[in-house]
């Protein structure tokens, strides 16, 4: 009786083992076409109005007696200030920051040999959505330049358009840039023999606003790449 029992679990093993050994290619077949995938990339680019203007007016005024330059201060910022509402700004849009007053008596570099001993600078801020009309007004800054006004533009100191509607094109420049993948993994497909299965990972990259070009700060350029990885089918 032992002798059949043992006879017995040998043929459950080898009937075991013929069994699990037919289905091992199958397994490794099915594991193979899970991990045909293809990676690719959907682009979306756009070019938008810029919805925001910070325009820096920025002047300098110099001489001898410091109660004389503070007043010419106050007289040529009213001017500017008059200058801008005229145009269509709004108080509430405007800034004016503390003046800077350098004496070149009390500087401890350069020579004191200048035509001038107090060189102030004052500048006059417009932070305004209304970009067209900011830009209508840059154009006539002859105007200011008849009152004496001379403004001066820097590295630090440069007018900055900016675009903050980009959450109001989010979604569909999202959904155009995975359209656009789709359409490049279908094309490798096709180039493959296969087809295009279901989606396994996806990713949305980050959206970049950047200047069209350096002559039109105004107009902008909105980008953002998906990631897409499908799978691929027989």
């Amino acid at each position: 009786m032992e002798q059949k029992g043992i006879f017995g679990a040998g043929v459950a093993i080898c009937i075991g083992l013929v069994v699990i050994g037919s289905m091992f290619p199958a397994a490794v077949a099915k594991y193979r076409e899970a991990d045909r995938t293809v990676s690719v990339k959907g682009l979306c680019e756009r070019e938008v109005a810029a919805d925001k203007v910070i325009w820096p007016i920025q002047y300098k005024s110099v001489g001898n007696d410091l109660n004389v330059v503070t007043a010419e201060l106050e007289s040529k910022n009213a001017a500017i200030i008059k200058f801008l509402v005229q145009g269509g700004v709004k108080e509430s849009e405007i800034t004016t920051s503390r003046p800077s007053i350098s004496d070149k008596y009390t500087t401890e570099y350069g020579s004191n040999d200048r035509a001038f001993r107090y060189v102030a600078t004052s500048t006059v801020t417009v932070c305004s959505r209304e970009v067209d009309k900011i830009l209508s007004l840059m154009k006539e800054q002859n105007k200011l330049l008849r009152l004496g006004i001379a403004p001066q533009e820097s590295w630090d100191n440069t007018t900055v358009f900016s675009f903050e509607g980009l959450n109001d094109i989010k979604p569909e420049m999202v959904r155009e840039a995975t359209v656009n993948a789709r359409e490049v993994a279908q094309q490798f497909a096709r180039d493959c023999g296969s087809t295009l299965g279901k989606i396994r990972s996806a990713s949305q990259g980050t959206f970049s606003i950047a200047d069209r070009d350096s002559n039109t700060p105004q107009i902008k350029k909105v980008r953002v790449v998906t990631n897409v990885v499908y799978n691929l089918k027989n």
